[in-house]
């Protein structure tokens, strides 16, 4: 006896064929494989499996072997509910996930660019193929705090599978749009300060993903620019007030400024004529010097912020390796790049089913030192050996 299962699988089969106290059933799948499997009255399992990957483990117990009080058509129709859902599951698991993707500069950047190829890297690596099982909503917010908040709502919007977003201004838009969205961050100091996760082991809620920069970086960039240039007696400190990390970077910064034989100025900027007028301002006096603070207005605004550092003879330290390859003297940064690359691995376990509140911020692993010897001639500039030797890229 034979009926087909109800689940829209019209190539699918069962039979049923009662031995005694025994009872024999067969599935046939639209794949063509056949599988039976023999059971007793006390409730052996059930089986139904495609080829040698079983599908469907059941037990009917009272309904499926007290054979007096279910009739034949009956259990037929219950074995084919059963059998449909591992099939329907199999379906939703292959259907084409949808997810955004916010990133802090603009489309035509380089180094957005970078960090979108390892991204994508990354995917491939766990079996995600753009346009074959994934597709992917792009937004860029330029470091402008507005359009991340608009780009956000856009994404929100999409009703999309998760949505992974570079830089604490682009998290922090959507976490006030998106609370049952999934969210992965990359390059995001301090999550816990801002209340955007409860902890870095158990981050709760609906985001997770990979930090930035400890806040004693200021303290790092100030120093790799003593030595690469001790002439100079005047560093302005530029940073943006619109970010809601500056302050922390600029802490271990006032900590140590009494201790050293330089004025630190501290220039709080938000577009690229704050950038120019704090710039000028340092370069009209002599022994001057630049600091950049991690911010994603920055990198927006780099080329024109080396070439004001040029035109004035600032020695200027930076905190993204794209500053140094464009011109500027040296920055000193996390590897972005490596962070996009890992959190594919994190996108691909959320879609596959693990909790995002239970998967731990991570924190980053590798930092570049870049120094760009060219421009250190173009300023008059010996780099110390010592500060070669750390160098990860020598830029002649």
């Amino acid at each position: 006896m034979t009926a087909p299962i109800a689940s829209g699988w019209s190539g699918c089969r069962v039979g049923f064929a009662p031995t005694g106290k025994r009872r024999l059933c067969t599935a046939h799948t639209q794949l063509g494989h056949w599988t039976s499997s023999a059971f007793d009255p006390d409730g052996a399992p059930f089986t139904l499996a495609a080829g040698s990957e079983a599908v469907i483990v059941w037990k009917f117990r009272e309904a499926f072997f007290q054979w007096g009080h279910m009739r034949r058509r009956e259990f037929i129709a219950a074995l084919g509910s059963a059998a449909a859902w591992p099939l329907l599951a199999h379906a939703q698991q292959d259907r084409v996930r949808r997810i955004g993707v916010l990133m802090p500069y603009t489309k035509d950047d380089p180094e957005d660019q970078q960090r979108v190829a390892a991204f994508q890297e990354g995917l491939k690596r766990s079996g995600w193929i753009e346009g074959r099982n994934i597709q992917s909503e792009y937004r860029w917010y330029a470091g402008d705090a507005d359009r991340a908040r608009s780009s956000a709502r856009e994404l929100v919007g999409l009703n999309l599978d998760l949505i992974l977003v570079g830089a604490a201004p682009g998290l922090v838009a959507l976490r006030r749009e998106a609370r049952a969205v999934p969210l992965v961050f990359v390059a995001v100091t301090d999550p816990v300060g801002l209340g955007l996760v409860e902890s870095l082991a158990r981050p709760g809620g609906n985001a997770t993903g990979f930090t930035f920069f400890e806040f004693s970086v200021g303290t790092k960039l100030l120093e790799s620019l003593q030595q690469i240039a001790p002439q100079v007696r005047r560093i302005a400190i530029m940073y943006s007030p619109n970010s809601p990390v500056q302050n922390q970077y600029l802490k271990p910064i006032d900590a140590i400024g009494p201790s050293i034989a330089t004025t630190l100025i501290k220039k709080p900027v938000r577009d690229a004529s704050e950038i120019e007028a704090a710039i000028e301002a340092i370069g009209r006096e002599p022994n001057g010097g630049l600091m950049v603070l991690p911010e994603p207005l920055f990198p927006v605004h780099r080329k024109f912020i080396i070439e004001l550092a040029a035109r004035h003879q600032l020695p200027a330290v930076y905190p993204f390796r794209a500053f140094a390859v464009d011109g500027g003297l040296m920055s000193y940064s996390v590897d972005v790049p490596d962070l996009y690359r890992r959190a594919a691995a994190y996108v691909d376990r959320i879609l596959k089913g693990s909790a995002i509140a239970d998967m731990p911020v991570q924190q980053p692993t590798r930092y570049e030192l870049v120094i760009n010897l060219k421009t250190a001639k173009a300023l008059g500039l010996e780099v110390p050996s010592t500060l070669l030797a750390r160098a990860e890229e020598v830029i002649e």
